[in-house]
């Protein structure tokens, strides 16, 4: 049984995947965790790293690094500063002593501004029938091995998309959320492949 943490997660869906491998998974993020867990952490995840962990799955907050909001940095005075924070924080996550560590980013300045991602998957490729570009930096781990790739559809959209290719979820109060929840395809090759080198 390893020690997991898995930072910036509220959903509890990768912690609970790994716990279901028996492992001792945590999750901890500045909300509370959804699915009201005794193994979540409320605060900050500064708080928590310096406990023995012997892997880190780490989800930092995307809104001042992806590709469809930094065109706001010219716009919204502050936003610029925001980004330079935000790339601060991967890097100083990605340099912490925990012997194996994967952050998980959609696409964004992460790739020029930090280093390039060692993989790009897709929910597809995990058995959702739904297109997101998600990179992974990884540290002492491989790649993920797709578990079940879908055909793409006759109409060459996946059900996420648009016919423009965007992401067809209206606007929301909780679009944010929705949108950053982990897929449970992915979160289940995560524990099931990783879980095995722990």
């Amino acid at each position: 049984m390893a020690r997991v943490l898995v930072a910036c997660e509220y959903s509890g869906v990768v912690r609970e995947a790994f716990r279901k491998q028996g492992h001792d998974a945590w999750s901890c993020d500045l909300l509370p965790s959804d699915d009201g867990s005794p193994n979540h952490y409320t605060c900050d995840m500064c708080a928590v790293v310096g406990r023995r962990w012997d892997l880190l799955i780490a989800h930092p907050p995307c809104t001042y690094l992806c590709s469809s909001g930094l065109h706001w940095n010219k716009r919204m005075p502050g936003r610029a500063y925001m980004t330079e924070a935000a790339i601060v924080f991967v890097k100083w996550i990605s340099e912490l002593d925990i012997p194996r560590i994967a952050i998980e980013n959609p696409i964004g300045c992460l790739s020029t501004r930090f280093r390039k991602p060692d993989q790009i998957i897709q929910p597809w490729q995990f058995g959702h029938p739904e297109s997101k570009a998600t990179c992974l930096w990884l540290k002492n781990l491989p790649k993920l091995e797709p578990t079940n790739v879908l055909p793409k559809p006759a109409s060459g959209r996946w059900e996420n998309q648009t016919a423009s290719g965007q992401n067809k979820l209206g606007p929301s109060a909780d679009r944010w959320k929705i949108r950053s929840r982990t897929y449970q395809g992915i979160a289940d090759a995560l524990a099931e492949q990783y879980g095995k080198l722990l």
